[in-house]
């Protein structure tokens, strides 16, 4: 994120620049987009683009018509056309690129079906926003109430008002098909607006809630990852990884979207790699592989008679003890191979920032200073007597 102090206010408005999101670079939000063209003009009798992109709360981006040629510019509220009614949004790009977010979701900039920008919000309009937006806690909490009384087997994670308050959309999770009909009667009954039910994927939930990683950073799907590609434990086992649910799941409960994000350079490194499953025949017997690290370009091969006693060989030797093989050559032994890798490394400890001693901290015993003191007043009475 731009801002390293920003936290969302009750309005949902991201709050410790004081700019509230309109400051221009929508650094504050989730899913940013920085428009590397906002500096660069026009050429001469070209029209700028009529399409925007307006965020909603929180990862909702949707692309809107600007029929009336609006001047609109980044950080701008404007009320936009929906289903029945009228939203309100945040403009969070404009000009050439939103030509080419709208390319890259698929979404034709010539279709005229797309929905369009009405104004720029009025006070009012605001008002009616930030109120509806202030009221969504206490109503999700009261939905969750009245579907744990229907024993209903869902989650509802997220609920998002419309920009003039009529309609609630309900987000939610659920292993299997929910019968969330007696649900609806019940919420608009309770609430006297419109409801709408929309499922979502773990992974979409991670995405609109956001929140910090295993890593210390906060989640990609809610910062700058869009699509959702499917992970599975073959990009664990390629990357010599441990295949411990714990430490592979992220928030979501899903396996991690990073342990993607460097599985092709391991595909690529591992082209020219002998097989984790091949076997080295030696006089002294056959050896397995026992470990892989392709960034030191080093296999551990041990007898099946001696599997704790590793040895070490780089690839090439590898692959010419396999060559050997092939031929129907044995070597004499991995020991032979082995004994040119072993280097003496000296391990040097500094201390970097002064601490010397591991009990600088602990508080001197009393009973020390008692004795102590006990000497001294011998020491001073022989010295008076004397």
């Amino acid at each position: 994120m731009a801002c390293s102090s920003c936290s969302t206010g009750k309005d949902g408005q991201p709050r410790g620049c004081k700019n509230n999101g309109t400051c221009g670079t929508d650094g504050c939000n989730k899913l940013t987009v920085f428009d590397w063209l906002s500096n660069m003009s026009l050429p001469n009798g070209q029209q700028p683009f009529d399409c925007v992109e307006v965020r909603f709360k929180n990862s909702r981006k949707e692309f809107f018509r600007n029929a009336d040629n609006l001047s609109l510019s980044i950080g701008d509220v404007v009320a936009t056309q929906a289903k029945s009614g009228h939203d309100v949004g945040i403009v969070t790009l404009t000009g050439e690129l939103v030509k080419v977010q709208m390319k890259r979701k698929k979404v034709a900039w010539d279709d005229k079906a797309l929905p369009k920008i009405y104004r720029k919000a009025a006070q009012r309009d605001i008002d009616i926003w930030q109120k509806c937006r202030n009221k969504e806690e206490e109503i999700k909490k009261r939905s969750r109430e009245i579907a744990i009384s229907l024993n209903l087997q869902m989650k509802l994670s997220d609920v998002e008002f419309q920009g003039d308050g009529s309609k609630a959309t309900f987000y939610y999770t659920a292993e299997e098909r929910v019968d969330f009909r007696q649900l609806i009667k019940d919420m608009a009954r309770a609430f006297g607006i419109r409801i709408e039910m929309r499922q979502i994927g773990y992974r979409q939930e991670a995405q609109r809630l956001g929140g910090i990683g295993s890593c210390g950073r906060e989640l990609c799907c809610s910062t700058w990852l869009t699509d959702f590609r499917s992970v599975n434990t073959a990009s664990a086992r390629y990357q010599q990884l441990a295949l411990n649910p714990q430490k592979l799941a992220g928030q979501c409960g899903k396996l991690k979207c990073c342990l993607n994000y460097e599985l092709d350079m391991y595909l690529e490194a591992l082209k020219d790699f002998p097989s984790p499953d091949s076997k080295l025949q030696t006089q002294k017997g056959i050896s397995f592989c026992q470990k892989v690290d392709i960034f030191k370009e080093t296999l551990w091969f041990s007898y099946k008679n001696e599997p704790a006693n590793w040895h070490a060989l780089n690839k090439q030797q590898v692959q010419e003890i396999l060559q050997l093989n092939a031929n129907g050559k044995k070597i004499v032994s991995l020991e032979e191979f082995a004994a040119d890798n072993i280097k003496e490394e000296q391990l040097t400890f500094e201390n970097v920032v002064g601490q010397d001693s591991l009990t600088r901290f602990d508080k001197p015993s009393r009973r020390k200073r008692g004795k102590n003191k006990k000497r001294r007043n011998k020491k001073r009475k022989t010295t008076s007597n004397a």
